[in-house]
């Protein structure tokens, strides 16, 4: 990051963490490490499930596959720097490390909103479109739609993290936070941090709610359409199969809308959502979707039963 003359430029930022108790940050440790390789273990699973089952190969659970690979990545962003600063004395980070753990934390957040939103947007072609649903989600529009949203979330990334690069940072240098997220590293801006702020909040507002509105409207048409059927079995299979993926979303945005809306002072309750928006929610997807999912399930089973040869 560079700075203007006559202004001290800041080499190194400290993270301050969760705690500074060593037994605590002993069993803090143990905990996100175990949360952390459950997160690989399951999202990865979920991954080789998916590859390996031809049962799976439908745009539902191709969609599913690219969310999972994100949360995993998404995880592994944050929890190894986060593990190990626990273990560490001096809990730093360097300028360029931080710059790009907040550019990648902007561009997978961006890049699961889309994702979300598109998994939506294929329930309601299935749900009120049964007959036009092949041609609908055939596998280049379900391409498409996936890679239009990992170049909008590149995009983000790219945008916010080029406007963060023009900010001026002499000092302090404490990030109350245990990782570098834009909120927080903000704080520290000797510069005046309008443009930054203002790109983030126009992110949010167009990105973050055209999502949700797309989602609203997907989900609202699914339970008019289910509400519209006269088999209680048909609205009971539709409502149990779009459960997960409604459940997913709200925790989604609702745990991103407190983390967003809670002051960036690193008080108790920021810290705590954030970890429960950075380091848990990722778990919580393929545990939804595989517990919720007589598919998934079956699926695991059929690939365990078969000989070990997969083919990639």
């Amino acid at each position: 990051m560079e700075v203007g003359n006559n202004i001290t430029t800041v080499t190194t930022s400290v993270l301050l963490g969760l705690s500074n108790n060593p037994q605590i940050q002993a069993l803090l440790f143990v905990l996100f490490l175990g949360i952390y390789l459950l997160t690989l273990m399951g999202n990865l699973t979920m991954l080789l499930v998916i590859r390996a089952d031809s049962h799976l190969h439908t745009s539902m659970y191709f969609f599913l596959s690219h969310l999972s690979f994100l949360d995993a990545f998404y995880s592994s962003i944050i929890v190894p720097k986060l593990l190990e600063n626990l273990l560490s004395k001096w809990k730093t980070i360097s300028p360029l490390e931080c710059f790009t753990q907040i550019s990648l934390v902007i561009f997978s957040e961006a890049t699961e909103a889309c994702l979300l939103s598109v998994m939506a947007y294929d329930w309601f072609q299935a749900v009120c479109h049964p007959l036009l649903y092949v041609v609908a989600m055939n596998r280049k529009v379900c391409t498409g739609l996936v890679g239009a949203s990992w170049a909008i979330g590149v995009g983000t990334g790219l945008v916010n993290s080029i406007l963060l690069d023009q900010q001026h940072f002499c000092g302090p240098n404490l990030v109350h936070s245990f990782a570098c997220k834009l909120p927080p590293v903000l704080l520290l801006a000797c510069s005046d941090p309008y443009i930054s702020i203002a790109s983030i909040l126009t992110t949010m507002a167009v990105l973050g709610l055209g999502t949700l509105v797309l989602f609203l409207g997907s989900y609202t048409c699914i339970i008019m359409t289910a509400l519209g059927i006269n088999s209680a079995t048909g609205q009971r299979k539709i409502f149990s199969t779009c459960f997960s993926h409604f459940l997913v979303v709200t925790i989604f945005y609702g745990s991103g809308v407190f983390r967003y809306m809670t002051p960036a002072f690193g008080s108790a309750l920021e810290q705590v959502l954030s970890v429960k928006y950075s380091v848990v929610t990722p778990l919580l997807n393929p545990l939804i979707y595989s517990l919720k999912n007589q598919e998934v399930k079956a699926a695991f089973k059929r690939v365990l039963a078969r000989k070990p040869r997969l083919t990639f």
